[in-house]
């Protein structure tokens, strides 16, 4: 008998400590986002648009726990929020096991892709914020994609990605690369348009080029170096806070990991 409880006392002891790292991966990889500071958030936001569309547009911050909510409700038809887990992170098929804390992926909507392209980012974070799981939320945005259930534009419009910094994933249809970027650029709808059907540039380079080929593609048209600068010039205040916050938000820290990228993106 007492060799038996002793069994039972052995085998109950494993199965707790199985199920507790099993508890302790779990909480690992759903680990909730740390906020950002709410004024820091909303001014990252606003960054994304040009000046003239700040003062009315509809401003977003995310509740770890609930998703997007509203912290100001605009009149001009544009939104804008800061994504930090964008939609290029369900694109190609690599595995995608762990909630990121360092995508910082400021970006606005017209209205026409205000109903189309931001629902992916806003299911996205409400699914991350009720604990499912990041192989599975991937797996289901994919589907809804291949199901039409996130629709095209209804009309040709823009997204505005003015901000002076970005972090996300680079060629997201190939791996879980990750850069972060000065690159202050605005995004015209493109459905199941190429980069080969407009004679696009190279990826994140001085001319037009297309991205996320599909019904929810884009055409880019980054800005140039003169308003790069006088954009920066402006967010000097705001960058030096997300420096502080995160290393790999530094703009220093961009250039050495773009400098480093591009080094193995060249052709021996």
């Amino acid at each position: 008998m007492k060799k038996f409880q002793t069994i039972a006392v052995i085998v109950g002891l494993v199965f707790s400590l199985t199920v507790s790292a099993q508890d302790k991966q779990t909480l690992e990889v759903m680990k909730k986002i740390e906020p950002l500071p709410q004024d820091l958030e909303i001014q990252l936001a606003l960054s994304a648009l040009p000046p003239h569309l700040r003062d009315n547009a509809t401003v977003y911050i995310l509740n770890p726990d609930k998703g997007f909510e509203v912290a100001r409700m605009g009149t001009n038809g544009f939104h804008a929020f800061v994504a930090r887990t964008g939609d290029d992170t369900f694109r190609g098929f690599w595995p995608f096991t762990k909630y990121r804390d360092d995508i910082l992926y400021p970006i606005s909507f017209d209205q026409a892709g205000a109903k189309a392209q931001m629902r992916v980012f806003f299911d996205a974070a409400k699914m991350q914020a009720n604990g499912i799981p990041p192989s599975e939320l991937k797996k289901i945005i994919q589907d809804r994609h291949k199901t039409g259930y996130y629709k095209a534009p209804e009309r040709a419009g823009i997204s505005y990605m003015l901000s002076p910094v970005l972090r996300t994933y680079f060629k997201p249809e190939e791996s879980n690369r990750v850069i972060t970027i000065n690159f202050p650029h605005v995004m015209y709808y493109a459905p199941d348009v190429s980069n080969e059907d407009i004679g696009g540039g190279e990826l994140a380079g001085m001319y037009p080029f297309a991205i996320l080929p599909g019904p929810h593609g884009y055409i880019i048209q980054p800005l140039g170096l003169t308003e790069r600068a006088a954009i920066n010039k402006e967010y000097e205040d705001m960058l030096a806070r997300l420096c502080k916050i995160k290393e790999v938000w530094c703009l220093p820290f961009a250039k050495r990991e773009r400098s480093i990228l591009m080094q193995k993106e060249t052709p021996l």
